[in-house]
């Protein structure tokens, strides 16, 4: 096997266990927090984090899982870029007669392949980052304290 052939194969692996942890910490925490909320209270300054599920998490677990979900496309991109690598000298040699040369088929494929995943992994950058530049303003329910007893009649 020769080293082209062990760097794709490692990268392919590496980012499938990446989609892998990315899957089960999805289904362990219950959400992701790119398409989450960042609530503020504008009188405290208190933020809480939401995940897309509408589960409260942390700051720290908000941000890894944001990170993470970015990651995705790096890894869908790596994946892709590795199995053209290792498919190239076949797609070239079954491509000979075709109206497109089987090499430059494989560098139009890795071109959109890089194109559409940089533009999606930037898109989820620019929410993710959007959330902390522009919190939305905290609903009266994440603000105010709960009634100490709430089947008391009020008064």
């Amino acid at each position: 096997m020769d080293f082209r052939t062990k760097i794709c194969l490692w990268v392919i692996i590496i980012g499938m266990a990446n989609f892998l942890a990315y899957t089960v910490g999805y289904t362990i925490i219950g959400g992701e927090s790119v398409r989450g909320k960042l609530y503020e209270d504008g009188q405290t300054g208190e933020r809480t984090y939401f995940l897309d599920s509408g589960r409260e998490v942390n700051r720290k677990a908000f941000i890894y899982i944001g990170i993470h979900s970015i990651s995705i496309w790096v890894s869908v991109a790596a994946i892709m870029l590795s199995m053209l690598t290792l498919a190239k000298d076949r797609i070239a040699d079954s491509m000979r007669s075709a109206a497109m040369r089987g090499r430059t088929f494989c560098t139009v494929l890795a071109v959109l392949i890089g194109i559409c995943t940089a533009g999606l992994a930037f898109q989820f950058t620019r929410e993710f980052i959007n959330h902390f530049e522009h919190p939305l303003k905290a609903p009266s329910a994440l603000t105010q304290p709960a009634s100490p007893n709430p089947t008391a009649p009020a008064k």
